[in-house]
């Protein structure tokens, strides 16, 4: 992924940067994305990206992504919050085989993964159909990226 330096700032009530992600936000739990909120984004910004992963899981399936856990687009760029199990922007499929959010479920035993909570600034409002994969979406708004943040968030079972 491109990266795009800007003062974006992500953050959830859900959980601290670097702690643990409640099991209500996890597959074993009630599978809600958390609610999410960011400042700072350039002002020239005409639409928002969500992307959460786990670099840490064994199974690469997107090259340095590790697991894609959620690939929310089509966010307007008055969009400066989600709220918890959000049903605004368009989705695409996680490495669950579903589409929306899927939380974390690391193997048993496999020892604390983190997950990246991603959201890009763009200076585009890029229309992007229903189900874009990780890799196709940023294909699409790598062009666009203007700013970014991530928070991280562990979870282990």
């Amino acid at each position: 992924m491109a990266f795009a330096l800007s003062n974006m700032h992500i953050e959830t009530p859900a959980f601290a940067a670097g702690d643990a992600i409640p099991m209500r936000h996890s597959a074993e739990g009630d599978n809600l994305s958390p609610a999410l909120s960011w400042q700072g984004a350039p002002a020239e910004t005409s639409a928002f990206a969500v992307i959460c992963h786990d670099p840490d899981a064994p199974l690469v399936q997107n090259g340095t992504y590790g697991f894609v856990h959620w690939v929310l687009y089509n966010l307007d760029a008055d969009t400066m919050h989600l709220d918890e199990a959000t049903d605004l922007g368009t989705t695409g499929p996680n490495d669950f085989g579903e589409h929306g959010y899927g939380g974390p479920m690391p193997p048993e035993g496999h020892g604390t993964h983190n997950y990246y909570f991603w959201v890009l600034a763009l200076d585009e409002p890029v229309a992007l159909p229903d189900g874009l994969n990780l890799p196709q979406l940023l294909a699409h708004v790598e062009p666009h990226l203007i700013g970014m943040d991530r928070l991280i968030g562990t979870y282990e079972r």
